[in-house]
């Protein structure tokens, strides 16, 4: 025991530089600060001394010029001054680690900020991070569930892949997360809120997420008025922390609200620091920056980090310079409607405008059957709504848009969901069952979830076999019997439990 604790205070003593170069600020402009020294690397952080400021500031290297160092603090630099002593620390942003992370709330270097203690940390983890070998990732083969049925029916996810968010303002971005927090299957949840407004971070977790949420998740909070490079960097962090418990062999859900406000971050940074503006005024380092940081997400030889990343298109246009880069990157798209948002069809997913590429590689034959069928049925509907609407279409000119009408109504039903709603995904592949009438048999769906829906539908299809006395039990079990029949009848193997 006592070698242990000397052995925490021995590594601490390694990693720590006894002799600190030390420089002075000699400008002050907008964000950026610029001193004589230290010698220090990009990236590095410093301690800024400021006697008539907040005391202490920590900044980060962020650039360097002959002699001059250019640094940008992670909060405000009220009472800089010129001369301050700046303090290069010699390491890089570290993140502190361990599983206590989980149900806590931090800032953009890690720290907590929920006032609930400290997280024992057992190690470091680096901010800034290669993204796993491609040759050492496994393949994304098996699905996670989101428990929204517009997302597990129609855009099946798996386990490390990355998909994006896609929408204006206002339209459901948030509250969408915080249902795929609540009711996922993943082991654990990081969110990383960053740019958002300071109101919505106690609304998230307390509307959004909930107790039940929070507990197997951490936040790392980031809010509007804090200074671009803590915006910057709390993406970072939160990547490194779910790189932490994807390493401990969990399946990780990260949920990152917004990449836009990541990129505007970026921006913001590399123009004051004198880089030229490119595309929409964005710099060259934020192109560069953006495959860097979202290709950390994924699979590894240990773990899954499963993405969902969301994307604030400026004016609804998704071709903007943001939304066009990271559709690029990413293995899917998801598109929120500000149209179907009106009508009050949540959530506001446009299944139309949106596509997981993985979708067909972590779904059964069946399921990928009865998805194509609803979107093709939806599609049909969508470019024969005018002449529904005005009444110029007569019954039996069409027997596809015929089949689109009788459809649509049990479409909309199963595609509008409540926030406290959430949907297993037996009941999803169920409900897309009943709409297409195409049979999605039990070894389409996740072990977890097979085991459960086994344990309850076709015991009582097996009672049927069993000589019982009581007629009354015997009409309830043909009953049950002939509701699920069909869904059953073309499973293999289920002769046993009585289904023929």
């Amino acid at each position: 025991m006592e070698t242990a604790i000397f052995e925490k205070y021995l590594e601490s003593a390694q990693r720590t530089d006894p002799i600190k170069c030390v420089g002075r600020i000699i400008k002050v402009q907008g964000l950026l600060i610029e001193s004589h020294g230290p010698q220090a690397i990009i990236g590095e952080i410093c301690r800024i001394i400021a006697p008539r400021g907040k005391g202490q500031i920590k900044a980060e290297v962020v650039g360097l010029k002959d002699e001059i160092v250019q640094l940008m603090a992670f909060e405000e630099t009220d009472g800089l001054e010129v001369g301050d002593r700046v303090i290069a620390l010699g390491s890089r942003l570290e993140v502190p680690v361990s599983k206590k992370l989980l149900g806590r709330v931090l800032d953009a270097l890690g720290n907590p900020i929920d006032n609930k203690g400290d997280i024992d940390a057992v190690g470091m983890y680096p901010a800034l991070a290669s993204p796993p070998d491609p040759l050492t990732r496994r393949r994304v083969t098996d699905r996670i569930t989101t428990g929204v049925r517009a997302i597990d029916g129609l855009l099946a996810v798996g386990k490390g892949q990355r998909l994006g968010i896609f929408a204006g303002s206002g339209v459901g971005k948030s509250t969408l997360l915080g249902m795929i927090a609540r009711n996922t299957t993943a082991d654990v949840n990081v969110v990383a809120l960053i740019g958002e407004r300071g109101r919505e971070v106690n609304d998230f977790i307390e509307n959004d997420l909930g107790p039940e949420g929070l507990a197997r998740s951490v936040l790392v909070v980031t809010p509007s008025n804090s200074p671009p490079l803590a915006r910057l960097r709390g993406a970072y962090v939160a990547t490194a922390v779910a790189e932490f418990f994807r390493d401990q062999g969990l399946d990780v859900m990260l949920l990152f609200d917004s990449v836009t406000r990541y990129a505007r971050a970026m921006r913001e940074i590399g123009l004051a620091s004198g880089e030229p503006p490119a595309t929409r005024g964005y710099p060259p380092s934020m192109f560069d920056s953006m495959p860097k940081l979202l290709e950390r997400s994924g699979t590894s030889e240990k773990g899954s980090i499963t993405g969902f990343y969301t994307i604030l298109v400026d004016g609804d246009d998704m071709d903007e310079p943001v939304a066009d880069t990271v559709r690029g990157i990413l293995d899917g798209h998801i598109v929120l409607s500000r149209r179907l948002a009106q009508g009050y069809h949540y959530p506001a997913i446009d299944v139309l405008q949106s596509v997981s590429r993985l979708a067909p590689s972590v779904s059964g034959p069946a399921t990928n059957k009865a998805a194509g069928a609803i979107r093709k049925t939806m599609a049909v509907y969508d470019e024969a709504e005018d002449l529904i609407n005005v009444g110029a279409y007569r019954n039996g000119s069409n027997p596809a848009i015929d089949e689109a009408i009788v459809k649509h109504n049990p479409i909309e039903e199963f595609l509008v969901q409540g926030i406290d709603e959430p949907s297993s995904l037996e009941e999803t592949l169920i409900a897309m069952s009943d709409i297409t009438g195409v049979q999605i048999p039990l070894e389409e769906m996740d072990d977890k979830n097979a085991k459960l829906f086994a344990a309850s539908r076709p015991v009582q299809a097996g009672k049927e076999k069993q000589q019982s006395t009581d007629t009354s039990s015997a009409q309830d079990t043909t009953k049950a019997l002939n509701s699920v029949a069909a869904l059953f009848s073309s499973i293999p193997g289920m002769g046993s439990l009585g289904i023929n």
